[in-house]
Parts: C-alpha cells; sequence; structure tokens
C-alpha cells in the first residue's frame, strides 16, 4: 500500500509516499480501508520533528481517518461488519490506504455526512467534547473563549459550545476571520487578537465578566492574558503549544480567583480513555450533527500524492476550517 513518510525533520518538501506492506490488524484491531484522512497541526509538529509518534506506533502521521472496515483481528467485540462506513481516532498512521486501530477508537459516520467529510471530525470532535465537557464542565449559560477561531478545532468549538447553550466568545487573527467566526460559526463575540487585548475586549463586550472557560492552542504567549480573562472560578484548557512552552504565571491572581489551569493531550492517552471519549462523542457530538446544528467545516481536499501541498497550504494558515486528504 501507499503510506506517507517523513524523510527527515523540516518543511513539506520532506513528505515522501512510500510503498510498504499493508498493515495487519492485531487483537482487537479492526482494518479500514481509508477514504480520507485529516491534516492536523500536530502531523505538522511531527513533520518537523517537534512531536514523534508514542512509542509502538507508525511513524506515518495521520491522527484520524474515514473510511471503511475491511477486516478484523481477533477479539474485537464491537459490532461492526466488513464495508461498514466509520471514522477512527489514531495515535498515528492516518496517511496511507490502510490502517488498523483498536475498535474501541472506531465509531460509525454520523447520519447526513459523506464519507470524505466524516474524516474532518473524529479528531476535533474527541479534543472540543473531551475538553469542554469531560474536563472543564461546561455548562449552558457560561462563558467560553475559544482560541484559533476558524481552525479545525476552533470550528468545532463554537459550534458545539453554541449548541449547548453556552456564550461564546472567540479570536482571529484577521477582520475575515472575526467576521467568519460571528457571521457563519456563530461566535456571540469575536476579537481581532492582532489589534486588541482579548481579556479587555472580553469583559467589555461581555458586560464586564470573563470566560469561565478558556480553551486555548496557544500557551506560554497568552497565559497572562488567559488568567486575565479568566472569572472567578474559570478553567483555562491548554490543548496546544503554538507560543511556546514556558510562561510566567501569576499565582496570587489565580488564587483571587479561585480558577484553575489544566493542561491535556490527546494523542498519548490510553486506548481505554480513547474509547470512551469517541463512545461519548458518538452519543452527544454526532446527534448535533445529524440535526444540522453542527456542520463540518473543510476548507479544501487533496489527493494522498499531493500530501506536499497540503501541508504547505496548512503551512499558510489561509485555511478555514479542515484540509483533507482522499486516499
Amino acid at each position: 500500500m501507499k503510506a506517507v513518510y517523513i524523510s527527515e525533520p523540516g518543511g513539506p518538501e520532506m513528505l515522501e509516499i512510500r510503498d510498504v506492506p499493508a498493515p495487519v490488524p492485531g487483537h482487537g484491531e479492526v482494518l479500514i480501508d481509508v477514504v480520507a484522512a485529516g491534516v492536523n497541526r500536530a502531523d505538522v509538529h511531527q513533520r518537523k520533528g517537534f512531536y514523534p509518534p508514542p512509542p509502538g506506533v507508525s511513524e506515518v502521521p495521520g491522527l484520524e481517518v474515514s473510511g471503511r472496515i475491511a477486516g478484523f483481528g481477533t477479539g474485537v467485540t464491537k459490532p461492526f461488519s466488513i464495508g461498514d462506513k466509520v471514522v477512527a481516532l489514531l495515535a498515528g498512521g492516518g496517511y496511507a490506504q490502510q490502517v488498523a486501530v483498536r475498535s474501541e477508537q472506531v465509531v460509525r459516520i454520523p447520519d447526513g455526512v459523506d464519507l470524505v467529510t466524516a474524516a474532518a471530525l473524529p479528531e476535533v470532535a474527541a479534543t472540543v467534547y473531551s475538553n469542554l465537557i469531560m474536563t472543564a464542565q461546561l455548562q449552558a449559560g457560561e462563558t467560553v473563549l475559544v482560541h484559533g477561531a476558524t481552525g479545525g478545532i476552533g470550528t468545532m468549538a463554537i459550534q458545539f459550545a453554541k449548541a449547548i447553550g453556552a456564550t461564546v466568545a472567540a479570536t482571529a487573527g484577521t477582520d475575515e476571520k472575526v467576521g467568519t467566526a460571528k457571521a457563519f460559526l456563530g461566535a456571540d463575540i469575536a476579537i481581532n487578537y492582532a489589534q486588541e487585548n482579548f481579556a479587555e475586549s472580553l469583559r467589555a463586550q461581555n458586560g464586564g465578566k470573563g470566560a469561565d472557560v478558556i480553551l486555548d492552542v496557544v500557551g506560554a504567549k497568552y497565559l497572562q492574558q488567559n488568567v486575565d480573562a479568566l472569572a472567578d472560578y474559570g478553567r483555562l484548557i491548554v490543548i496546544g503549544l503554538q507560543g511556546g512552552a514556558k510562561g510566567e504565571l501569576d499565582l496570587g491572581q489565580l488564587l483571587r480567583k479561585r480558577a484553575a489551569v489544566v493542561a491535556t493531550a490527546l494523542r498519548p492517552r490510553p486506548v481505554e480513555e480513547k474509547g470512551v471519549i469517541m463512545t461519548a462523542v458518538r452519543d452527544a457530538v454526532w446527534p448535533l450533527i445529524a440535526d444540522g446544528r453542527i456542520h463540518p467545516l473543510v476548507d479544501k481536499t487533496f489527493p494522498l500524492d499531493e500530501v506536499r501541498a497540503a501541508h504547505e497550504y496548512f503551512d499558510s494558515g489561509e485555511h478555514v476550517g479542515k484540509i483533507l486528504l482522499v486516499i
């Protein structure tokens, strides 16, 4: 089969397609004929040499796929059949024609979504649900601040939070993306972080109230502003380090607000946790997609043999929503 490998850390030119043996599903695994794979920032970090796969995981990048069940290993108890249309949350291996993955991390695609578009869902839906609900316990009526409004996670987080009744504020780096966050995605408040202090702007537009929950992909660069932006008893959830890993934290301010800072990662979690998350996503998020309250947002698709072009486009920062590789 064909799969994408990283010849050495660097730019998109380091991605190459190789012919390699097809995977053989092990105990508890299903084999999937991949139809499409999502391109995520984690793949870019892996390409640059900053985010190696966990021990024992394929060197092939790709953390989410859609496709059809093609085979089974021993001990698979989930009621799948050959040909079922599914999505899978992966620790790696998605940029390939086939992938073997534990059945706990696989669910059928939502009603009303085509099989290519479905590849835009598992990583972002699992990230958003596990962090906003399972970790931050976001409630209807609370205010959530989403950074990176028009990225894959941002577009899902805004729509999901609106669907459960939260007030949604979002940040983006251009006026065009700010407009998209409000007019297309449904954010109540949208802030151009390049022109405004987002903590001050949030309070000015939210009746003086800060954010009960912040979903942050930036990290150190935003740490102090994020703490400034928190409401009393607020929860800052850090899921990315685009702005660095080391920052200074005013613990006194955190104490006065009785607030919390939590950092999470999805990729290294054990299979059992990923299975719980994917089951919750199927039960809680898929119905919101089926009834139209959440729309999967795909910016562009690229054939697998144009993987370098897909990464170049991702690196440009011009995309709104997801970029997919179609196998």
